[in-house]
C-alpha cells in the first residue's frame, strides 16, 4: 500500500541524495536545452499484473494517462478498479509490468534507486487520508522533514516550513504536536510537508477520507487554490462530490479507463475563454 510504504519512509527517513542528484542534472540540462514543456504525468500503456501462487492479478490493463501542468485531475473508481495501483506507479512507489511512465519527461524506468528517491523527494508532493504526521514531533518540524533529506541548512529548512504552513493556515500551530491538531489542522500540515518543496505534482490519495464536512471543504478549497497558483493537482478518490471539485474526472474499472471527462470550465480555461 502506497502510503504504508511512503510513511515508513517519512518516519525513518529516505536516502540521502547525491551530490549532483536528478532535480539538479535536469535543472541543468534544462537550462542548457530550454523548457521541453513535457506533461507533468505521461503513462503510457501501462499494465501491472500481480502473481500470487498460481493466481495473476491483472490490476492495470494498458492504461494511457497524460497530465498537463496545472491540471486538476480526479482518478475515481470503486475497490478493486486499479487505482490504488495506478497512485502507486504515479507515485514512483512501485513500477509497471508493462509500458512506460515518465514524469516531466522523465522516463522512471531508467532510474536507479538513488534517483527514484530523489525525483519522489523533490518532485511530488503526497497527501494521504490518514496524514502520516510523524508523533511527539511538532507541525513545523514535520514540514521540514523532505528538507532535511535533501540536505538544506536548518534555518532555511526552518523559514521554508513556516511560509508552508502559513500558506495553509495553520502557522499559529507550528510548534504543536499532531496529538494536539484537529483532523482539518494535521491535514492542512500534511498538505504544508507536501508543498515546501515546490514540487510539480501534489498527489492526494482519499485525502478527506478521516475528515468531517467543514474540513473536508477546508482541506479541497486549499487543492483549487493551489492548483489556480499553477500547480498540478491528482486527486484519488471514491467520493462524486470530491471529484465533481475537479476539471477532470478519471474513471477506472477493472484495471481500465473506462470514462475521461473535462468540465466545461475547464475547457474554457484552457481556450483561454474563461474568465
Amino acid at each position: 500500500m502506497a502510503e504504508r510504504r511512503l510513511g515508513a519512509r517519512l518516519r525513518l527517513g529516505i536516502r540521502a541524495p547525491r551530490s549532483r542528484p536528478l532535480v539538479a542534472r535536469e535543472e541543468r540540462r534544462v537550462r542548457r536545452r530550454g523548457d521541453p514543456r513535457h506533461p507533468v504525468i505521461d503513462v503510457r500503456d501501462v499494465s501491472k499484473t500481480y502473481t500470487l501462487g498460481e493466481i495473476e492479478v491483472h490490476a492495470l490493463r494498458g492504461v494511457s494517462l497524460r497530465i498537463e501542468r496545472g491540471d486538476f485531475v480526479a482518478i475515481m473508481g470503486s475497490s478493486g478498479s486499479g487505482k490504488s495501483t495506478l497512485m502507486n506507479i504515479l507515485g514512483c512507489l512501485d513500477v509497471p509490468t508493462a509500458g512506460r511512465y515518465l514524469i516531466d519527461g522523465t522516463d522512471v524506468s531508467e532510474l536507479d534507486e538513488d534517483d527514484l528517491a530523489d525525483l519522489r523527494s523533490r518532485k511530488i508532493g503526497f497527501v494521504f487520508q490518514s496524514f502520516n504526521l510523524v508523533a511527539r514531533t511538532s507541525a513545523i518540524a514535520n514540514v521540514e522533514l523532505p528538507l532535511a533529506y535533501a540536505g538544506l541548512h536548518r534555518a532555511e529548512r526552518r523559514a521554508r516550513a513556516l511560509r508552508a504552513l502559513r500558506s495553509v493556515g495553520v502557522a499559529d500551530r507550528a510548534r504543536h504536536q499532531p496529538t494536539e491538531l484537529s483532523g482539518g489542522q494535521q491535514q492542512r500540515v500534511a498538505v504544508a510537508r507536501a508543498l515546501v518543496t515546490n514540487p510539480s505534482l501534489i498527489l492526494a490519495d482519499e485525502p478527506t477520507g478521516n475528515l468531517d464536512s467543514q474540513s473536508t471543504a477546508d482541506v479541497l478549497r486549499i487543492f483549487k487554490r493551489l492548483n489556480e497558483g499553477g500547480r498540478t493537482v491528482v486527486l484519488i478518490t471514491h467520493e462524486p462530490d470530491l471529484a465533481a471539485q475537479a476539471q477532470r474526472v478519471v474513471h477506472l474499472s477493472d484495471g481500465r479507463i473506462v470514462h475521461d471527462e473535462r468540465s466545461r470550465q475547464a475547457d474554457e480555461r484552457l481556450d483561454g475563454g474563461g474568465s
